[in-house]
């Protein structure tokens, strides 16, 4: 692998699946935090106290879609759905929470951007072909996803002067 060659569908694949799965068990993480540690009363309560609208169905919708959408990104099913409704909730959870705190940890939205920003990527790109979403496209005889487009008989090719 050089620095300066094109990037290849199989290195493309294989950096979507380390986004993927690292994004996922991250969001999973979060949502197994709210599901088992606090609960839904819990987050119900902690999203009151910080100004979230309808807290109390909000809330345990979040701890939900956390928990299974992270989950749903680790294996790559129905990812593209996924990671927009995960988008959604990093979007929700910066400007209610921690936009007004500044870019910075502990209580600023540095680490929210970033898990917004591997959402919004894997909405665009979808989950690669090493997943069960590539898997299922192949079953069906669909074209495999690829995160490139494949190259053309002109890619790599000088053009002589005629």
């Amino acid at each position: 692998m050089s620095l300066f060659q094109p990037l290849t569908n199989r290195q493309a694949n294989i950096a979507l699946t380390v986004l993927r799965v690292i994004a996922g068990v991250t969001f999973m993480a979060h949502g197994a935090q709210k599901l088992f540690v606090y609960g839904f009363a819990g987050v119900a309560g902690s999203f009151a106290q910080m100004g979230i609208p309808a807290a109390g169905v909000v809330g345990p919708l979040i701890a939900l879609l956390e928990f299974f959408g992270g989950l749903a990104l680790v294996f790559g099913l129905l990812t593209r759905l996924a990671a927009l409704g995960l988008a959604l909730d990093m979007l929700g959870a910066m400007m209610f929470v921690h936009l007004k705190n500044g870019f910075f940890l502990p209580q600023g939205y540095e680490f929210v951007l970033a898990l917004f920003t591997m959402s919004v990527a894997l909405v665009f790109m979808g989950p690669g072909q090493f997943s069960l979403d590539g898997l299922i496209g192949r079953s069906k005889g669909l074209v495999p996803t690829t995160a490139l487009p494949l190259p053309n008989a002109e890619h790599g090719r000088k053009r002589s002067a005629a």
